[in-house]
């Protein structure tokens, strides 16, 4: 079984959880997760299966899409509800006031890391350093924020609606904007809408996939590998070419009609299944196998 969960991910479960738990319901091995959700988190998570692990990757890469519920006046240690509070201050700020601090926050930004994280610093992830109450210097790093709007105010806390690019961290949004009214602030609820092309109208509850387990019916739920890469352009290829691909031989230019600065996705042409992604290499003038998904 090869392909893709749109689930929906708990409140107080870990990414890692709900892997565990797919892989034990479906007692498939090759199983993980595109994008990390904090375990206060809830919303879309997209769990590979099998081959599809090989394109986590790409679905990492997509927009995200969330609702943010944001706290003032109380500052955390991990900037969101789970972690200790830190600093207290009285908020004299208002909507308008948000609003306008909003502003700041929106395209391109540099964003530093909270300290609760899984990015590594000398090979350490930093969450590991937080735990032993070691604190380091993050370097800024650039994200995308597409939109932001406040969508909903009930001091002291008010709901945001956002569009972002992948590394984005919501909580850390929520620090610079407490620091930004100079009240301090944190992420009290966070629900991830959509992970690229994959909505939370569409995930499934855990308890659904295992109900449909335990009847033998779980494999309708499964998305097919290639929904996460619709995004690159698709070729056709004849039996010839499909036994090149699959032995990972390049094929010619000439041979495949598509954009050469993208990857593309070769389908065999009998039975329409993906084989692989193909690469151009542009000193050779050649199509080459980046990812064979079904190997001869």
């Amino acid at each position: 079984m090869d392909g893709i969960l749109n689930l929906h991910k708990p409140q107080g479960w870990t990414s890692h959880d709900v892997v565990a738990r797919v892989r034990r319901l479906t007692r498939i091995r090759r199983v993980g997760h595109s994008g990390t959700l904090d375990p206060m988190a809830t919303g879309v998570l997209l769990v590979c299966l099998g081959r599809a692990t090989r394109i986590a990757e790409y679905l990492m890469a997509g927009r995200k899409r969330y609702r943010a519920v944001v706290c003032l006046g109380i500052s955390t240690d991990s900037h969101d509800a789970d972690g200790q509070v830190t600093a207290t201050a009285p908020v004299t700020a208002g909507r308008a006031e948000v609003q306008a601090a909003l502003s700041h926050f929106c395209g391109s930004i540099n964003q530093v890391p909270p300290m609760v994280s899984a990015i590594k610093q000398n090979g350490q992830p930093l969450y590991k350093l937080a735990r032993r109450g070691i604190t380091v210097k993050r370097a800024a790093r650039p994200v995308e924020i597409y939109e932001l709007t406040l969508t909903d105010w009930s001091f002291p806390q008010f709901t945001l609606e956002l569009s972002t690019s992948p590394g984005t961290y919501v909580r850390a949004l929520a620090r610079d904007l407490g620091q930004q009214l100079g009240c301090g602030a944190h992420l009290s609820a966070l629900t991830r809408l959509s992970s690229g092309d994959f909505g939370l109208d569409q995930a499934i509850e855990l308890e659904q996939l295992a109900a449909a387990v335990d009847k033998g019916e779980w494999h309708h739920l499964v998305l097919p590998l290639d929904a996460g890469l619709r995004d690159f352009p698709a070729c056709t290829l004849e039996e010839q070419e499909s036994r090149r691909v699959r032995s990972g031989r390049p094929l010619a230019a000439e041979l495949i009609t598509a954009p050469t600065d993208q990857l593309c996705r070769a389908y065999a042409g009998h039975d329409k299944r993906l084989l692989a992604l193909l690469k151009f290499d542009d000193d050779a003038q050649l199509w080459r196998p980046h990812k064979v998904f079904h190997p001869l």
